[in-house]
């Protein structure tokens, strides 16, 4: 087990202007599964190939326990990778494919086995160890690959959207067995998703990526609640955050509703309001007039997709209602806002947390 150090990291890919993880400054503790989540583009699988040293650094370094491996080859670095497509070789069974990798490095094939049958057990995968990749479910094939790296017993662990080819119902299974799984081994894990659901499930902590740059790193709850700028705010939480531009000063006015917010830190006159879609109460009483353009009942809970007169134009803002919600579309509401907003500036730095 080791710690991982990502220092002024930064590749550049040929031809292209800007770098594709730029200066990137990030420490992962020992035992800890920190989650690196973004759009598609945002750099996130990039870093986790220059830590498996499949991509070159072309500047700063990489260190894993301490030790400096930025010109160490793939194979010497003590890592382990779980892939998307799994990579399973088709003509070798579950116990050749877990302990294929342990074979190539010279251990003896009773050591081999006993490794092989000992994590088979912890994967529930003990009865399927004489069948072919063919003959297995996706998520099977997974906890195959997820084996495969687990009885190489390496420092740190890499995986590369590991569950993106499941079906909704077994990728939520997966991941909790995952998460489960991590803990009980306490290796170091860095774990690469587009997924900010799942980034936010799993991660002791998740670091969020765009266009290279690292925007915030912190515990889940914390970047919920406390987002650094306008692109974590709306990137985390599904719905993502509300947003509206307004005009600040001792009050903001939204819809036509003035709500008195007290002194807020810093300067500019324009900033955007940024609000939760459990912070609004729907009811007949509110000072926020608003029209009902889609309810989506989930069973669970609801989200109700509103319309509103914001400036002069119209804007659309969610909100989640509890399950007796019976409201229909077209019909018109108050809207009241509760708990905490954010208001960020132009340059996207966080201006301030008020409480309505």
């Amino acid at each position: 087990m080791a710690s991982v150090e990502y220092a002024a990291a930064t590749r550049l890919y040929p031809g292209t202007p800007k770098p594709a993880v730029n200066n990137l400054d990030l420490s992962i503790a020992d035992g800890e599964l920190l989650v690196l989540v973004g759009p598609s583009g945002s750099g996130k699988s990039t870093a986790l190939r220059m830590l498996a040293g499949l991509e070159p650094l072309d500047a700063g370094r990489i260190l894993i326990g301490g030790r400096d491996v930025s010109e160490v080859r793939p194979r010497d670095r003590d890592i382990a990778m779980v892939f998307q497509n799994y990579a399973l070789y088709p003509n070798l069974d579950v116990a050749q494919n877990m302990g294929f990798a342990l074979k190539q490095q010279g251990v003896h094939k009773e050591e081999r086995m006993k490794r092989v049958h000992e994590v088979a057990k912890l994967l529930d995968l003990e009865p399927y160890l004489g069948r072919r990749p063919r003959n297995l479910s996706g998520g099977q094939r997974q906890r195959v690959a997820m084996g495969r790296a687990i009885v190489r017993r390496p420092q740190v662990y890499l995986m590369d959207e590991p569950l993106s080819n499941l079906d909704a119902k077994l990728r939520v299974q997966t991941r909790a067995e995952l998460v489960e799984l991590q803990k009980r081994l306490a290796v170091t894990t860095v774990y690469v998703t587009h997924d900010q659901v799942e980034a936010m499930t799993m991660g002791h902590r998740v670091a969020v990526l765009r266009d290279g740059d690292l925007q915030q790193v912190d515990a889940p709850s914390t970047l919920y609640h406390q987002p650094a700028n306008l692109f974590v705010a709306g990137f985390i939480g599904s719905p993502s955050m509300n947003m509206l531009p307004v005009s600040i000063d001792r009050s903001i006015n939204i819809a036509g509703a003035e709500i008195r917010i007290g002194q807020v830190p810093g300067g500019g006159e324009r900033a955007t309001l940024g609000f939760r879609p459990e912070t609004i109460a729907i009811g007949d009483a509110g000072p926020i007039p608003a029209r009902i353009r889609l309810v989506e009942d989930l069973g669970s809970e609801v989200f109700v997709h509103l319309v509103i007169d914001h400036e002069g134009e119209e804007r659309r803002i969610v909100a989640r209602a509890e399950p007796t919600f019976d409201r229909k579309p077209d019909e018109n509401v108050r809207l009241t806002l509760h708990g905490a907003v954010h208001l960020f500036d132009g340059t996207e730095v966080r201006r301030a947390t008020v409480t309505l």
